[in-house]
């Protein structure tokens, strides 16, 4: 389905995978924090790195002066990256300032992001909070001292609840109290737990259990059965949303609607060589061919763009000129 994005979403998307300068796309080498966050499996994973101006003194005033992302996902996880690292330069904050910065206010620069999509600014606060750590240890400041806690190795431990997604019981807990999640969908939306096989929603400690346990209940809850009146699905069990022909119709669609004009704006194209499951192979045509950003191109603005509009397992893969 096609998201319904700000202007200013898109156009920190577009500038984005263009490389416009002053953009963050990008990976510092010998960083003084690294962090990342997510899953490829899941579609969304994200590595972050910034550098510091280093106080001679204090470690704790550092600043950080250059931040920059590597994110795999969609336009929304681009923009939510793109505006992290902007609020963090601009706002000149040192790496525990930076701890401040909330998703309500990476949501508020991209002015909103739909319901679905929210968990794409929690992804970045995730992955900052990961760099922080690895700065703190590199410049010897001790966090617990300092009443810092960044929940590290959280993820590692405790009972998985959301096993599609690798979401563990101690992260559902501290973000449902963070981010003040009262509904299963509000979960999902915030960070993907239970948005594939559903199986979690209900089931003896699962995400219903969790948030009846931390907000309380009226004793009136039942157990809620989709709206067939089934039981959940199994992931082996959930049926395949369009046939192989609805499927590369559907790509052919997009293509020739949202992607070839946005190629050809630039004087570049590209030609569906072949549509195999999930993986769609492309071969970039006119300007795009050879072009040192082709690669960027077609996954940054092809690939996110079919994941959007089709499915989210689209995967693209580059064939060359004589495959």
């Amino acid at each position: 389905m096609a998201w319904e994005y700000s202007e200013k979403t898109k156009q920190l998307f577009m500038d984005a995978v263009h490389g416009k300068p002053g953009t963050h796309l990008g990976e510092i080498e010998d960083p003084d924090g690294l962090g990342e966050h997510g899953s490829i499996v899941c579609g969304d994973a994200m590595r972050f790195t910034f550098r510091v101006e280093r106080n001679p003194d204090d470690p704790t005033k550092d600043v950080i002066t250059d931040a920059r992302y590597l994110t795999f996902g969609c336009t929304s996880a681009i923009a939510a990256s793109e505006a992290l690292c902007s609020l963090i330069e601009e706002g000149r904050y040192t790496p525990l300032q930076a701890l401040k910065i909330q998703n309500k206010d990476i949501v508020e620069f991209l002015e909103g992001l739909p319901q679905q999509k929210v968990h794409c600014s929690v992804m970045g606060a995730e992955a900052l909070e990961a760099a922080v750590f690895n700065w703190a240890q590199k410049r010897g400041v001790d966090l617990d001292e300092l009443g810092v806690d960044l929940h590290t190795g959280e993820d590692d431990e405790g009972r998985i609840v959301c096993k599609c997604m690798s979401v563990s019981e101690p992260y559902l807990r501290r973000k449902i109290k963070e981010l003040n999640l009262h509904t299963i969908e509000e979960i999902t939306n915030a960070v993907k737990a239970g948005g594939a096989c559903m199986s979690c929603h209900h089931t003896p400690g699962g995400l219903q259990d969790l948030l009846d346990e931390i907000w309380g209940t009226d004793g009136k809850a039942l157990h809620i059965l989709p709206a067939d009146g089934f039981e959940e699905a199994t992931p082996e069990s959930l049926p395949i949303s369009l046939s192989p022909y609805q499927f590369a119709k559907r790509i052919e669609k997009v293509m020739d609607e949202q992607v070839r004009p946005m190629l050809r704006h630039d004087g570049g194209d590209l030609e569906i060589v072949d549509i195999k499951d999930n993986l769609v192979y492309c071969r970039m045509k006119g300007a795009c061919h050879g072009c040192a950003s082709a690669t960027r191109t077609l996954k940054m603005t092809v690939e996110t763009t079919l994941k959007e509009a089709v499915d989210e397992r689209v995967r693209v893969i580059e064939v060359g000129a004589g495959t």
